[in-house]
């Protein structure tokens, strides 16, 4: 006689004995209870999770001579001849190839004639979603409204490929994904039955590798039973893994204690002693970050038993390993294992591509306190202003090696601000923290005392003192941001002050350094002037008041105004359009008095003239120039860049000068 495999042998033969779907059995075994059972059904999921074996078990609860009944005999020719599969009443057809229009006609052709012997005639359609939208058309009217002694059974793994107008037609059940420990347990019964003695742990990695599906994990077990042999050896974990071909769950939590105790070494050998043994490296990424995510769960919960598919033994030791580590450091080494996951599957070296993310992990820096980083960067301030009682390092201060705890606690010992995993003395990612930037003149002399009074320790609203910086021109605000690889709180800044700002001169500053001081540039009074006038025409013209900032000012006094343009330029012909020269002479008019005249002058090409766009836009890049230098020799600034590692990234100008520049970029 032929071998029958176990998924066919042990196939379920009831509702009670159907494992993991308790959903759909009760349902339907109150539906037969009170009589009432729709004309069709549709059974979706994945594959093996019991949807043939529930459409059968339904036909003979129907068909049982001692029925309808939810717990059919068995005994009866219905029940013996549906199980084989052999009873004219029920045909079970392949969607595969039954797809045709013409397929369909010939069903609906025999739907009339009564069963020959059962009490209903049943159609079961596995992967129906093979169907051809004319064969869904023709079923349309006959699936609505079918004879009373028809029963249509679909059942498919691709339910999204069903029209919506046969969804309507059919009562839904979706079979879910079957739990490891169902299965365990299941595969126990089995073993039991066969005669062979078996490690819990053993079954625990089938029901892990079958993921859900019943099928798959009896599938395994005929393959890991051939592999035991005649002799009855005893199922063992190490065997399974071997002839599976996937990493022991001892190897995985061997690999995630070396990870937590920041052993690289460690890790290396486990990547290498599986690599050699000729294991599929990406599938076992993927349990590992699997044991990870196990290890978080039993860490934050107080009772993971509901939460985790695991046998007593494994529950154990991986609760153990979880109390060795914080809980944010086993979030950081799930995610920081995450992240690189894709790159190990889809590597085409992927054992470097394990080894580089497991030794990248182990050398993870210690988490650090946001309280405790912010009052370090304070005692650091203190100390570079002289209030720090000397040039020694306060307790705590924080050097370039790696800080730790107790003289070297391993990593993950130390409650953190952050889970980014990533090595360097930045990982110990913060807050961004803003200091105000002080204002200074342009002449670079230092300010005078400040009107309001700081508070008595220095530190005004929650921030670190600061020292103005000695060189500065206008002031400005610097961004600078530790390499945190992708931490959320984004990088630091020092934003622009929001009081004790330097005003800007009530008279235009002379032409900032770069702009040519020679007959076409003028005088800073007629400059002050010109920009006066500009402002009046603004209030009523503002596009012309844009125009006249980008023409040389020849002249400018109480009997009129002498504009220079290049010849035939755009510009030129707005500014010289009679309602532009009504407006400039009405401005020049309101500034000076009486009846100014209005003339322009066509300028020579290359003849030095400059303009007032030219003039702010020299000296808003000067000021920028000398807020960059200012800032990035500001003593804060340098202890930030060497405490968190970061590095000077952009300078901001205060909010006027930022608003110049925006208008300067729009014109």
């Amino acid at each position: 006689m032929s071998y029958v495999v176990l998924a066919r042998k042990y196939r379920p033969q009831s509702f009670e004995d159907l494992v993991g779907q308790g959903h759909v059995s009760t349902t339907l075994e109150n539906a037969i209870a009170k009589n009432r059972v729709a004309h069709a059904f549709l059974f979706t999921g994945v594959r093996g999770v019991g949807k043939t074996t529930s459409a059968r078990i339904l036909a003979k609860s129907l068909n049982c001579v001692k029925g309808p009944t939810s717990k059919p005999c068995q005994e009866c020719p219905p029940c013996k001849e549906i199980t084989v599969g052999s009873d004219v009443d029920v045909q079970e057809i392949d969607g595969a190839s039954y797809t045709g229009v013409d397929d369909v006609r010939k069903l609906q052709e025999s739907l009339p004639y009564r069963p020959s012997r059962d009490r209903f005639k049943i159609f079961i359609v596995d992967e129906v979603h093979m169907l051809s939208n004319n064969a869904w058309n023709a079923f349309l009217k006959t699936l609505e409204e079918p004879p009373p002694h028809v029963k249509f059974i679909f059942a498919t793994t691709e339910v999204h490929k069903i029209p919506v107008t046969i969804l309507s037609r059919c009562q839904r059940y979706d079979f879910k994904l079957i739990s490891a420990l169902s299965i365990t347990s299941r595969l126990r019964f089995v073993l039991d039955r066969e005669g062979v003695a078996y490690e819990d742990a053993a079954l625990s990695i089938i029901a892990r590798e079958a993921a859900g599906s019943m099928r798959d994990a009896m599938s395994l077990l005929d393959q890991v039973l051939a592999w035991v042999g005649v002799d009855g050896d005893k199922l063992t974990a190490e065997g399974v893994a071997r002839v599976l071909g996937v990493a022991d769950r001892s190897v995985l939590h061997g690999l995630a204690a070396a990870l937590v105790d920041g052993d690289a070494e460690a890790c290396l050998r486990t990547v290498s002693d599986l690599a050699h043994q000729g294991y599929d490296l990406p599938h076992v990424a993927r349990d590992f970050l699997a044991h990870l995510r196990d290890l978080v769960v039993a860490k934050v919960s107080a009772d993971p038993t509901g939460l985790l598919d695991l046998a007593d033994s494994e529950l154990a030791d991986v609760k153990a390993l979880a109390a060795r580590a914080e809980a944010d450091d086993l979030t950081r080494l799930h995610q920081g294992f995450s992240r690189s996951f894709d790159d190990v599957t889809r590597s085409g070296q992927p054992r470097a591509a394990l080894e580089m993310t497991l030794v990248r992990l182990a050398r993870r820096p210690p988490l650090m306190p946001v309280d405790d980083l912010l009052r370090r960067i304070g005692e650091m301030e203190r100390r570079l202003l002289g209030g720090g009682g000397g040039g020694g390092a306060p307790s705590g201060s924080v050097g370039h090696g790696r800080p730790m705890q107790g003289g070297g606690t391993p990593p993950g010992q130390r409650r953190g601000a952050s889970a980014d995993p990533s090595p360097g003395p930045s990982a110990a990612n913060v807050a961004p923290t803003t200091f105000s930037a002080p204002p200074a003149p342009a002449n670079g002399v230092a300010h005078g005392p400040s009107t309001s009074s700081p508070p008595s320790n220095g530190v005004a609203h929650g921030r670190p003192p600061y020292a103005p910086p000695t060189n500065g021109a206008a002031h400005g605000a610097a961004t600078f941001s530790a390499p945190t690889n992708g931490a959320p709180h984004g990088r630091p800044s020092f934003a622009p002050p929001t009081n004790g700002a330097a005003a800007r001169p009530s008279t235009v500053p002379p032409p900032a350094e770069g702009v040519s001081r020679g007959p076409s540039a003028p005088n800073p009074a007629d400059l002050a002037a010109f920009r006066a006038v500009i402002e009046l025409v603004r209030a009523k013209r503002a596009p012309l008041a844009s125009v006249l900032e980008h023409a040389a000012l020849v002249r400018i006094g109480p009997d009129g105004i002498v504009l220079g343009f290049e010849a035939n330029s755009f510009l030129g012909k707005q500014a010289q359009e009679p309602v532009a020269i009504e407006a400039i002479r009405a401005a020049l008019a309101a500034h000076y008095g009486g009846k100014p005249d209005v003339t322009f002058e066509a300028l020579r090409p290359q003849s030095g003239a400059v303009t007032l766009a030219q003039i702010e836009g020299a000296g808003l890049r000067a000021r920028l120039d000398n807020a960059r230098r200012a800032i990035a020799d500001h003593p804060l600034v340098t202890a930030a860049i060497e405490l968190l590692g970061a590095e000077l990234r952009d300078v901001r100008l205060g909010q006027e000068d930022a608003a110049a520049a925006e208008r300067m970029s729009t014109r």
